[in-house]
């Protein structure tokens, strides 16, 4: 499927950026990987993309999870990039797919130390629960497009979520990705992996917050129409905001990053959408954005 070599970028992409972090702050830390079809084709991407840190994993444990049904072969399949891995790193192959998280990550001892979880396929709340377990955790879940996951996020421990449709151009299904995390700072990161991808893999993104359901192609200045609306939606419901609100509520609450709300409050003063108070100035984050239902008659 086109969406799946987009999933492996984001999950390479989001690994090397969080591996660096999770070895700072920690002696131990733990990647759980399942998949409930038993298609692991990404654990390998990731094992050799641990493999480039392997300098930084002197004195630290790391240990890899990989849970998959039908995983006899798997072993066979994750041979070559386990080679290249140094005595640091632990890979532990489960059969049973998400179902078993929560026996795996408990026996991995992933509790309290920096957990990094993909879930590919449904999970139910005990899953989801075993992958906040990490101290920070983090995680990407990769569902059927339709069925949001935001609200089971919360439920789980993870305080800032946020989701994207991968829609195939070649008429594939469309799968729901969702990342769960505690930190601002990993989010804006995930964000810009998001839109950092290969953007010729036959895949474009669909903002599950946009009412229009529009395309959006992969591209580092991703098209701000979806997100004006969104904005403009968000100042009906909530009145003023300031560009620091409207930034915080892009990254948290839409696909886009905090950066593409400047981008796109200066789309919607420049057709005169949105006013703002001062009137002049630098668009700084203490701003104050008034959409079109709040401001005075004429």
């Amino acid at each position: 499927m086109p969406t799946d070599a987009v999933l492996r970028e984001l999950l390479v992409r989001h690994l090397e950026a969080w591996l660096p972090g999770a070895l700072h702050r920690a002696r131990r830390a733990t990647v759980a990987l399942a998949y409930a079809d038993g298609g692991a084709d990404s654990a390998e991407a990731a094992l050799r993309a641990v493999a480039e840190y392997a300098d930084r994993l002197r004195g630290r444990q790391l240990t890899v999870l990989v849970l998959a049904d039908g995983t006899a072969e798997l072993p066979a399949r994750l041979g070559a990039a386990q080679a290249g891995l140094p005595a640091e790193v632990a890979v532990h192959v489960v059969p049973g797919g998400p179902a078993r998280l929560p026996v795996a990550v408990k026996a991995a001892g992933a509790a309290g130390a920096p957990l990094l979880s993909y879930v590919d396929g449904p999970a139910d709340p005990a899953a989801l629960t075993a992958t906040a377990v990490g101290r920070p955790a983090e995680a990407l879940f990769v569902t059927a497009a339709g069925t949001p996951a935001r609200d089971a996020l919360a439920d789980a421990g993870f305080p800032l979520a946020t989701e994207v449709e991968l829609v195939p151009a070649d008429g594939a299904p469309a799968r729901l990705l969702s990342f769960a995390t505690g930190s601002d700072k990993s989010l804006e990161a995930f964000k810009e992996a998001l839109w950092a991808v290969d953007g010729f893999a036959g895949v474009r993104y669909r903002d599950p917050a946009d009412p229009a359901g529009r395309l959006l192609d992969i591209a580092l200045t991703p098209e701000p129409g979806p997100l004006r609306r969104e904005l403009l939606a968000e100042l009906a419901r909530s009145g003023p905001r300031t560009v620091t609100e409207l930034r915080r509520y892009a990254l948290t609450a839409t696909v886009y990053r905090s950066a593409d709300a400047v981008r796109a409050l200066t789309g919607l003063l420049g057709t005169g959408e949105v006013t703002r108070d001062p009137e002049h100035g630098r668009l700084g984050g203490d701003v104050l954005i008034t959409g079109p239902d709040a401001r005075p008659a004429g």
